[in-house]
């Protein structure tokens, strides 16, 4: 009698690890599929986020072009480039960005009416995961001698 309920135990036992082991990859499955779900999105991946234009002259007006690739797997689509101030204008691509293409976000800097050091955030709004991203400008403009 002893022989039969440890045999049934051990069954048992068996059935248990066999049914967790069972339980435990179709959880890690589950979660493989999910995670390869959420990364079906663009990603801008910028080669600088900052530049610094160094020492200008007050009324000097100075462009800057940051360039980006969507190293994404879905089309990229930027909404909105906004600047801190009126000073700065942001330009950028209006059509989506196919996975692997490259874009540009071309920036303009007025000085007029600047002096010392000057720093300036672009806002960039896009269907990214975060969906904001920051670039930033900076400058030292001088007075007109």
């Amino acid at each position: 009698m002893t022989k039969i309920i440890y045999t049934t135990i051990l069954l048992f036992a068996l059935v248990s690890c066999d049914q967790k082991s069972r339980e435990t990859k179709n959880l890690n499955t589950s979660a493989i599929e999910t995670d390869q779900t959420s990364n079906k999105e663009p990603i801008i991946s910028f080669d600088k986020k900052t530049w610094d234009f160094g020492t200008i002259t007050d009324g000097e007006v100075v462009e800057h072009t940051f360039r980006f690739t969507n190293t994404g797997t879905t089309d990229l689509v930027i909404s909105s480039a906004s600047a801190s101030c009126g000073c700065t204008i942001p330009n950028w691509p209006k059509e989506p960005i196919a996975p692997g293409e490259k874009g540009e976000i071309k920036v303009e800097f007025n000085s007029n009416g600047k002096k010392d050091m000057v720093t300036k955030d672009i806002t960039i709004l896009a269907n990214t995961n975060p969906v904001k991203t920051i670039l930033q400008i900076k400058v030292f403009v001088e007075k007109k001698s």
